[in-house]
């Protein structure tokens, strides 16, 4: 530009930077509700990171148990999940377990099954009431001592970004390669293991994101196995195994649970007829407790009878005769 004058070039390139700013500007007024969006779901995220836990599991303080007997009480518990404070799960509920025994809990979706699970791991506390074992409050404990004498498996365990050996091993203080080789052919995992690269050495990836939900779940299996808990919990333990899978496993399992309190959550009714004792649950209440056969005489008329037999008509298309 001299003496006041624009040169064609000149407006040209005046035009471009005004239509390129009209532009952005227009952008950046259609992204007011992404970038609102935005904003919710980061105070979203910060009010869960600056949320403090009630329950801390570091905390050495508590009673720290040489061996637990295995006795669980539930005392007229009333819960309900923290995210979901409305929605209450149990109103005075109460369930004992006698040590050594094995008790097997059925219901519909939502029932309370695996909120049983999750109290007796003390993975929450109840709002009122209490939960014991051995006849002392879960919260007198030291939570981490109280969990090295529980074993869990869950329909949808956690590994962790190591090898399989060391995922096996964890949770348990010392334990031989053949001891760690026994417990994976208990689990239906040898096999699959020793097809593997690196066999035992073989890395999971976070959160075992390198192995099938059949893979990981027998690795889960032989976890709890090779821990020889004083107390076993198994919330839906087979439910991603297949039908020859989940025999050979379930017959594991039946072995380990003798001598020891085994709390089982299961949807195939097939593999708990052997527990000590079946408790069914609706809507958080006890309707049904007994074993499998004095449920079954119960007949038409019984809630449990009439679970085994929904399940007898989808797998072979019959009933159950009464």
């Amino acid at each position: 530009m001299v003496e006041h004058r624009i040169t064609a070039e000149e407006l040209f390139q005046t035009l471009i930077i005004i239509m390129m700013t009209g532009y952005l500007i227009g952008e950046a007024g259609s992204m007011t509700t992404d970038l609102a969006k935005g904003t919710d779901a980061v105070a979203s995220v910060i009010a869960i990171l600056d949320r403090e836990t009630k329950i801390d599991s570091d905390n050495p303080e508590g009673y720290n148990p040489v061996k637990l007997k295995g006795e669980v009480e539930i005392l007229d518990v009333d819960f309900a999940y923290p995210s979901r404070p409305d929605v209450i799960i149990f109103k005075g509920f109460s369930l004992d377990i006698r040590p050594s025994k094995s008790i097997a809990l059925v219901g519909k979706n939502g029932s309370g099954k695996s909120t049983i699970i999750g109290l007796i791991e003390r993975f929450y506390d109840p709002i009122v009431g209490a939960v014991k074992i051995d006849n002392r409050d879960t919260r007198s404990y030291s939570l981490r001592a109280l969990r090295q004498y529980i074993g869990l498996v869950s329909q949808e365990p956690t590994l962790f970004a190591g090898t399989i050996k060391e995922n096996i091993i964890y949770g348990t203080k010392t334990a031989s390669e053949a001891e760690i080789e026994s417990a994976a052919k208990s689990a239906d995992a040898h096999d699959f293991i020793s097809s593997l690269k690196d066999g035992y050495n073989t890395l999971c990836g976070e959160r075992g994101f390198q192995l099938s939900g059949r893979q990981k779940q027998r690795i889960a299996i032989a976890r709890a196995i090779l821990k020889n808990p004083d107390i076993l919990l198994l919330d839906e333990a087979t439910s991603a195994l297949d039908n020859a899978s989940e025999k050979v496993v379930q017959k594991a399992l039946d072995r380990v649970m003798v001598g020891r309190t085994s709390v089982v959550v299961a949807h195939r009714l097939s593999t708990i007829q052997k527990c000590d004792r079946i408790v069914v649950l609706e809507e958080g209440k006890i309707v049904e407790d007994g074993t499998h056969a004095s449920l079954m005489s119960k007949g038409e008329s019984g809630t449990y009878f009439g679970l085994v037999n929904l399940q007898q008509r989808k797998a072979t298309g019959t009933e159950i005769s009464t």
